[in-house]
């Protein structure tokens, strides 16, 4: 992973990000009141959505509580290129460290988090991918709802996205298809707004390897997600777009009944009696960081609901610290049982990645601009100027999906965990840089890395609080590579990028595999390199898991509301009860519009 030495020192100046905030504090103390009708916890990814479907009506006030900072101003936020230097070990990431993870040689890696407004849409490496149709159909099958079916999510789609063209105007017909994307939504879109020669070598890689790695026009469409296509990346105008620069933007910051309050961290809910023979959570506590951890707790209530959206890691930390969760759990620390729930923190699933990097013949890499403060200064007044060049980049300019064969020896002692025939096994993403997260670049040379990751991961870990204090982190083991499938498919999408290394096209351009990779010449080698090297896309899910109504196990029902209480609702990553063929972000966002529609019912 590229040095972050430029980023820290980079002054740019930016023009155009200065809205006026009417409803925008970071001082509790100035809050009209400490009541209001919904209190969303976590100003992220889907947390941004709520606020802004539940003000539409003008009627409705809303309180909306992020832990960490604005993302206003925050260039190496706005500035796409830049999203490595955002994590780990910044104020931007909740800095997370996973525990020792047997499946990765006991080492522990750094579990990013965004940790501002925007939450992790605001740091992450942009990809825009919805999931099959095979995966929001089996989240309609588990939850025994057909609400969350592909065909019925679909209405809330062109409430999400506004596609926009490249920067650069290039012509992208043919890269994808216009009829999949919508026009009108508050997150901006588009497809390589900076070209580089790795682009043409990729793109002939697939026409000559199709029969493995097929040319995908748009993998947009749920029914047609597998083969390697450009990439939808957040981006609009050459700028990172995200939850915070969509749906916090100055017109609805404005709305005299959305309020949103910046570094406050919520430590506990507070029960405030019981209706129908369930405890009530209408009240919390949270602390003003900027007053330290120690400052006097603030309390505030949503009269209608509060409505957790701090993602996979803080929604289920939350509810522990509130008496929600595994009694044993809870009791190891002293806190008292309100609700005995084992899922709660059970059931989450990542996709773990592994970066393959090869030396190339290629002045174009990125590992120049981010090695050479000449040239990185010159993409970066470039971009100033204009929001155009390498700034304006998306990290991946392809991604691909696909499947194992399906003779694999797997599938002989492990039924096959996809979601269906037009899920995937694996992804390939393609980047123009040295991507091998926790190791500095090499000083000399240029390189590349195609990045693997297993999507439908059959490892399940969990995250679960470490004491009674709400400010010392979570334990977070996501059990990486623990189970024979995942290593099993790690190890066949690494053979499978070999395989495309291999096309015509890259004669002349890929000198030869890089570093220990390039070493890894058995599959014992091999399993050694991915335990040795692999990391995290950090798509956690699962922690808060959707399930049927009136089950047993799970901690949301179908509508989102938290099993077992009244007044609590849980709308983030958390409920996705398995991995899609997906980056998550897209996947958030549906979950977030339709949480927002049921949340509006009950006005």
């Amino acid at each position: 992973m590229h040095s972050n030495r430029f980023f820290s020192t980079l002054s740019v100046a930016l023009s155009f990000f200065l809205p006026v905030y009417g409803a925008f504090y970071t001082d509790p103390a100035k809050l009209p009141t400490n009541s209001f009708d919904y209190v969303v916890v976590g100003g992220g990814t889907a947390g941004a959505v709520i606020a802004n479907r539940l003000t539409e009506n003008p009627r409705v006030t809303v309180l909306l509580l992020e832990a960490g900072p604005s993302n206003i101003n925050v260039t190496n936020s706005i500035v796409p290129l830049l999203h490595n230097s955002l994590i780990p070990n910044t104020p931007y990431d909740w800095n997370f460290t996973t525990t020792n993870q047997v499946g990765f040689n006991g080492r522990n890696i750094s579990f990013p988090r965004g940790h501002m407004l925007g939450g992790s849409s605001s740091v992450n490496g942009l990809v825009f991918t919805r999931g099959s149709s095979d995966d929001w159909d089996a989240y309609a099958a588990i939850a025994e709802d057909p609400s969350w079916t592909w065909e019925n999510i679909q209405r809330y789609l062109p409430l999400i996205e506004q596609f926009t063209e490249p920067i650069e105007r290039y012509n992208i017909t043919g890269d994808f298809i216009p009829s999949l994307h919508g026009t009108d939504g508050k997150i901006q879109t588009s497809v390589a707004n900076y070209r580089i020669p790795l682009d043409e070598h990729i793109i002939e890689a697939s026409q000559e390897l199709g029969d493995e790695f097929p040319f995908n026009p748009d993998m947009g469409g749920g029914e047609n997600v597998l083969g390697l296509g450009w990439t939808v990346s957040t981006i609009g105008r050459g700028v990172r777009s995200s939850s915070a620069t969509g749906y916090l933007a100055p017109e609805y910051l404005s709305r005299p009944n959305l309020h949103v309050l910046i570094h406050a961290q919520v430590t506990k809910l507070i029960q405030t009696g019981t209706r129908n023979h369930l405890p009530s959570f209408h009240s919390l506590q949270f602390t003003s960081t900027l007053a330290g951890p120690r400052a006097r707790p603030v309390t505030v209530r949503g009269r209608r609901a509060v409505v957790l959206s701090a993602g996979a890691v803080g929604t289920p930390h939350i509810l522990q610290l509130s008496g929600i969760g595994d009694r044993s759990l809870l009791e190891s620390v002293g806190i008292r049982t309100i609700v005995h729930n084992p899922s709660v923190g059970r059931n989450l699933s990542d996709h773990p990645l592994l970066a393959c990097v090869y030396s190339v013949h290629d002045n174009s890499s990125y590992d120049i601009l981010f090695r050479e403060p000449a040239v990185f200064q010159a993409a970066m007044d470039q971009w100033n100027a204009n929001h155009t060049g390498p700034g304006a980049a998306s990290v991946f300019n392809q991604v691909g999906f696909f499947r194992l064969s399906d003779d694999a020896t797997i599938f002989e002692t492990t039924p096959d965990p996809a979601s269906g025939p037009k899920s995937g096994h694996f992804e390939i993403m393609f980047s123009n840089f040295y991507n091998l997260p926790g190791l500095d670049a090499p000083t000399s040379g240029t390189t590349i890395s195609f990045d693997v990751a297993v999507i439908p991961a059959t490892s399940r870990g969990s995250v679960e609080l470490t004491s009674a204090d709400p400010f010392a982190a979570p334990a977070i083991d996501p059990a990486y590579l623990q189970s024979e499938f995942d290593i099993f498919t790690m190890l066949e999408a690494v053979k499978a990028v070999r395989r495309f290394a291999e096309a015509q096209t890259f004669d002349g351009y890929i000198i030869e595999p890089f570093g220990e990779f390039g070493e890894a010449t058995t599959d014992e080698l091999l399993e050694t390199f991915a335990r040795g090297n692999a990391a995290t896309v950090f798509h956690p899910v699962g922690t808060s898991s959707m399930s049927p109504k009136g089950s047993n196990w799970g901690v949301v029902d179908p509508d989102l509301r938290v099993k077992g209480v009244e007044g609590l609702f849980i709308i983030d990553a958390g409920v996705i009860n398995k991995l899609p063929t997906a980056h998550t972000m897209a996947p958030t966002f549906i979950v977030a519009e339709r949480g927002a529609e049921l949340l509006k019912a009950l006005t």
